[in-house]
């Protein structure tokens, strides 16, 4: 009896410290969510490395978004998409091609919209390490998909505890693909373009893309 006390006072206090883990994580993402939300439009610029030492890849890239609502324009690899809010083009000037298509249905499809915002719903989340990064107190937060289907089997979402501002994102597939997006500059409340939003389809036209509607 004595052995059988011990065994549930142990699980009873590991649930309790993961339930507390859990809920203080979670208040820190809140605090997240609502700083992202405050602002009128972001500016991200990014470094974005895609590991899998079993498949021999290692790539090392940049690129950059400004967000606005649903909204954005993200440059990547050479290409710019850009989602006015009912389309998506994506321009991609080495082929002289735009593609016109609907956003996306999936709920679980990481957009760049979601960049921010995507961890509100659909994870499980624990209380991590915190990392000393230049001075800046970095505190994780592990974030486990609670659909099981997924082919993401963790990520680590870095937060700079002074600003509450995301500052790394490591994604661990279940295939062994490690992907690390590191924010390098993240500006808020620009000054943008009444048309930075507007995809100008006759200039396009006049400059010989071939516009290809899904």
């Amino acid at each position: 009896m004595k052995k059988i006390i011990i065994v549930f006072t142990a699980i009873l206090m590991t649930t309790l410290a993961n339930a507390q883990s859990s809920d203080k994580a979670k208040s820190l993402l809140d605090e997240v969510y609502a700083k992202v939300k405050s602002y009128d439009n972001i500016y991200v610029d990014f470094k974005f490395d895609l590991k899998n030492a079993e498949a021999g890849i290692n790539q090392e890239t940049r690129g950059d978004v400004t967000l606005s609502d649903e909204k954005y324009i993200f440059n990547y690899l050479g290409s710019q998409q850009l989602y006015d809010g009912k389309k998506v083009y994506t321009i991609v000037p080495e082929n002289e091609e735009v593609t016109i298509e609907d956003q996306s249905d999936d709920e679980n499809a990481m957009t760049p919209s979601k960049m921010l915002t995507f961890y509100k719903e659909g994870h499980n989340y624990a209380w991590d390490i915190l990392q000393n990064v230049q001075g800046r107190k970095i505190q994780y937060v592990k974030l486990t998909p609670i659909d099981s289907d997924t082919e993401i089997k963790s990520r680590l979402l870095g937060i700079d505890m002074g600003t509450k501002h995301i500052y790394k994102l490591i994604e661990t597939g279940k295939n062994g693909t490690k992907t690390t997006i590191t924010v390098n500059s993240f500006k808020t409340d620009q000054d943008l373009s009444k048309t930075l939003f507007t995809f100008d389809e006759a200039k396009y036209k006049d400059e010989g893309y071939f516009i290809l509607r899904n």
